[in-house]
């Protein structure tokens, strides 16, 4: 990549970002609890049972909504102490079919900003996940014009971002990663010597929650999307 004369490279993260995500992963567990039903746990308790799956699922199988519905179908036959029947998987898949369905719903301003933000810095896309899953959003999303390239991974660490500085061969230091996750946006960027752009989601997935150092001067905090522009 061929860096513009006052030019930084932006990195994007997609999910949650550039476009609403985990919302409704959240709406699709509002609807499973409803409908498990537990005769002695609680929505809080049962929920703290489907987040240590999830947890371990996604060290070992990754992202995206097949590893969520496999998620699910464990956590009810944990619950409940006994394989799940066929039944019983027809309807989870059922209340997650909107997860497939689902159009992609940019947040706003994204489409008006990233215009804007090309013509004067080098943009970059970096998303993780089920490769053919994300792939269809990229497809869907209308934004890949703007980036000089996409790239899907299994895992966004340190290690991710110091390939992609290579891949591309700019400097960590003139580079900026743009997100709403501190574990996979802003902290491996900040350790492979990256600045980052702080966007909280108030629909961030549980397991993307870390903790940020206030006093960070390479983390700026930004409440929208559009905010951007003032600082690049």
């Amino acid at each position: 990549m061929e860096q513009r004369r006052d030019a930084v490279v932006l990195v994007f993260d997609a999910d949650d970002t550039l476009w609403e995500n985990n919302v409704l992963f959240e709406r699709v567990i509002d609807d499973f609890l409803d409908w498990l039903d537990h005769p002695t746990l609680d929505r809080r308790e049962i929920r703290a049972v489907l987040d240590d799956i999830e947890a371990a699922n996604a060290v070992v199988h990754g992202y995206g909504s097949k590893v969520f519905l496999h998620s699910l179908g464990e956590c009810l036959e944990r619950l409940r102490e006994r394989p799940a029947t066929d039944r019983e998987r027809r309807e989870i898949d059922e209340l997650a079919a909107a997860l497939v369905a689902h159009q992609v719903e940019l947040m706003p301003g994204v489409a008006d900003t990233l215009d804007a933000l090309a013509g004067r810095h080098d943009l970059l896309l970096l998303t993780k996940g089920e490769r053919e899953e994300q792939q269809r959003k990229l497809d869907a999303c209308g934004l890949l014009h703007h980036f000089d390239a996409a790239h899907i991974v299994p895992e966004k660490n340190e290690a991710t971002y110091r390939w992609l500085a290579r891949e591309h061969g700019f400097d960590p230091t003139r580079a900026w990663m743009v997100g709403n996750s501190p574990r996979s946006d802003i902290l491996p960027a900040r350790a492979a010597g990256m600045s980052a752009v702080f966007i909280p989601n108030d629909n961030t997935w549980v397991l993307e929650h870390d903790e940020l150092d206030p006093d960070d001067p390479g983390v700026l905090r930004l409440k929208e999307f559009p905010d951007l522009l003032r600082h690049f």
